[in-house]
């Protein structure tokens, strides 16, 4: 890694973790036999083949493409164990989640690399030869070897952590590093090296049509990106959100009253931002970074969901204030780093107010019902709080849609006039035992939950028929009767008889709902 890089250039971290399958073996060990050789097998037509070593393995000559009985030749009290190649993938996958603790932008370079754009994000952690060491030292501690060199480009920061020297605290120039460090397929190194090629400096003076005509364009691609004369994006394991606010705590927090403090200051700079963007926050993620956070395991996060686009510190952190007790701080000192992330946005004008500053028609007036949705959502659940609208079918249970409470309505889709619909509806309706004289009269009695009701009053038959696009519908009836009827108590019942009359079978009858 080096010092430096102009203000303002992209600046890219490389992370190698040379022995990534085996120090993860050896995590799993008790501390007395980590220190033994160990070797990780692949079968490649029907040989055990060395796939991966630990380093007292390599100290004795036992190297990766080896068979099993050329190692045990070396070293025949050997551990040994199967290549687990997806969960090395899912490790190192956990890896760069963990690193977005130094930058969003992280990326896995398979299969033992992570990939950094740290941009604008060294001197939140004291420079980038301090954010390198604080990586590297971390990931050190927790039994990984690890290496980590920074540099303008991808490429370059690629070749540097695997070729170069890292721990110099000099800029290196990347004409002394091996051909290898362009990430070259190894035939193509070996006719480079035919030629009296062996550098990367070396192609400086090559004209390019031949190598272009020799190579391929594969070979000017991985110089070009190399020099930055090719850019090369990162795609990052995760979108990062347009607005986004970290807050690194020189001291541990562990109380309550600084976490609160720490979100609301993160919440008005977020909402600054917001402002600017002419945005307002949809839906806000808090990521809690603790001390004792383990490399392979994500932070702490909550979610925030708003009914309408809010760019309002105070209402926010009213909403955030009963999610912050489920943080765990963990057997550590507190939490180190808070990330405040609005992950969906919507567009949000100024609002205008009064003279007084009372707020008058327009799109704040309905705030305190937009807070107490809010609140209700959070604790409820999204699919709680909802407002209901009607909707084109005959339907009755699909008369009504369910639809968000703060937002537009769709145009009004009015019920079928002149036909009074129950306030209460049984999902699904359920069967009873009714007696009717003919076949279209309505019943004279029900039982229903083992209660008989004497029929008094009766309105009916309105017949209603499924949609032919949906078949018979959810109850499996192409054609329901249904009747308005009052018991002898006053209480009205919603009743249909399912199907069209046929002599010689009992026709079935069920209760859909409640009149009021």
């Amino acid at each position: 890694m080096w010092n430096g890089g102009e203000r303002g250039k992209r600046r890219i971290l490389a992370l190698w973790l040379p022995r990534l399958p085996t120090d993860a073996r050896e995590r799993l060990m008790p501390p007395d036999l980590r220190a033994r050789p160990l070797a990780l097998l692949w079968t490649e037509r029907q040989r055990r083949m060395v796939v991966a070593v630990n380093r007292a393995a390599a100290v004795l000559g036992i190297a990766p493409g080896q068979t099993l009985s050329d190692a045990r030749a070396l070293e025949p009290a050997l551990e040994v164990a199967e290549a687990t190649p997806e969960a090395d993938s899912a490790l190192l996958g956990r890896i760069a989640d963990w690193a977005r603790r130094y930058s969003p932008w992280t990326a896995v370079d398979e299969p033992d690399g992570v990939v950094i754009d740290i941009t604008g994000c060294a001197h939140l952690f004291g420079g980038e030869p301090a954010l390198a060491a604080d990586l590297t030292g971390r990931l050190r501690a927790a039994g990984f070897a690890a290496r980590a060199a920074i540099a303008d480009t991808p490429a370059a920061a690629w070749g540097l952590v695997r070729f170069g020297n890292p721990e110099e605290r000099r800029e290196e120039r990347l004409d002394g590093l091996p051909l290898t460090a362009l990430r070259l397929p190894a035939e193509m190194v070996e006719g480079l090296h035919a030629l009296g090629l062996r550098r990367i400096g070396d192609l400086h003076a090559m004209p390019r049509a031949g190598l272009a005509a020799r190579f391929g364009g594969r070979l000017l691609q991985r110089y070009d990106q190399a020099l930055g004369r090719l850019d090369e994006p990162i795609s990052p394991r995760r979108p990062v959100a347009d607005h986004r606010e970290r807050l690194t705590f020189a001291e541990p927090i562990a109380t309550p009253e600084s976490i609160a403090g720490a979100l609301r200051h993160l919440l008005g700079r977020l909402c600054k931002g917001l402002e600017a963007a002419g945005q307002g926050a949809r839906r806000l993620r808090l990521d809690a970074h603790r001390t004792d956070q383990r490399v392979d395991d994500e932070p702490q996060s909550l979610t925030l969901g708003t009914s309408r686009p809010t760019r309002d510190p105070a209402a926010l952190a009213r909403l955030f204030a009963p999610l912050l007790e489920r943080i765990d701080l963990g057997s550590g000192l507190g939490l180190e780093t808070l990330v405040l992330s609005a992950t969906e946005t919507g567009p949000l004008s100024a609002v205008q107010t009064g003279l007084k500053g009372e707020e008058v028609d327009g799109p704040g007036i309905n705030d305190g019902l937009a807070e107490l949705v809010d609140r209700l959502t959070l604790r409820l659940g999204e699919r709680a709080v909802l407002r209901l609208v009607p909707r084109e079918s005959w339907l009755p249970e699909r008369c009504v849609a369910p639809h968000p409470p703060l937002e537009r309505l769709p145009p009004p889709k009015p019920w079928p006039a002149g036909q009074p619909r129950p306030l209460r509806l049984l999902t699904p309706p359920e069967a009873v035992e009714a007696t009717a004289p003919l076949p279209d009269d309505p019943p004279l009695q029900f039982v229903w939950r083992g209660v008989r009701h004497r029929v008094s009053r009766a309105e009916g038959p309105e017949r209603i028929e499924c949609e032919w696009w949906r078949g018979e519908g959810s109850l499996g009836l192409a054609v329901r009767d249904y009747y308005r009827v009052e018991d002898g108590d006053g209480r009205r019942f919603w009743l249909f008889r399912a199907g069209l009359y046929r002599p010689g079978e009992n026709p079935r009858w069920f209760l859909h709902g409640f009149l009021g």
